[in-house]
């Protein structure tokens, strides 16, 4: 996304909006539904640190609209379609609000389920 910036009448340069970013903020938006293990492809450590939070997002840019493709790993025991419609909305909100892009899809692919035991395990070593 490349948008003109304009002081009054006059126009002061361009912002530039790069897909990395868009997905670093849907990866952070998606972990912070209750529910979320993380991102898939991201190691256990990594998703309990939320590092590399690109990983685990695809991202398409058209001119004033975003398409976000989730690849998440559920802790054991939510309920899926809830869990999955929460992150829809947290998603589409910190884009919208951030960026000012509208998000006209928000895919969520579940990739897997960890144990709570699984993370307590992680964070300890």
């Amino acid at each position: 996304m490349e948008k003109v910036l304009q002081h009054g009448s006059y126009e002061v340069g361009t912002l530039r909006i790069e897909p990395d970013v868009v997905g670093a903020i849907a990866g952070l938006a998606a972990s912070e539904v209750p529910g979320v293990a993380g991102m898939s492809g991201v190691s256990l450590v990594e998703m309990l640190r939320k590092s590399n939070l690109s990983k685990g997002v695809r991202v398409t840019i058209g001119e004033r609209e975003a398409i976000v493709d989730l690849y998440i790993v559920l802790e054991y025991g939510v309920k899926i379609p809830e869990v999955a419609q929460r992150v829809q909305e947290n998603v589409r909100s910190a884009i919208e609000t951030m960026t000012s892009l509208q998000v006209v899809e928000v895919n969520v692919h579940v990739q897997s389920v960890i144990m709570q035991e699984a993370k307590e395990e992680a964070l300890s070593s």
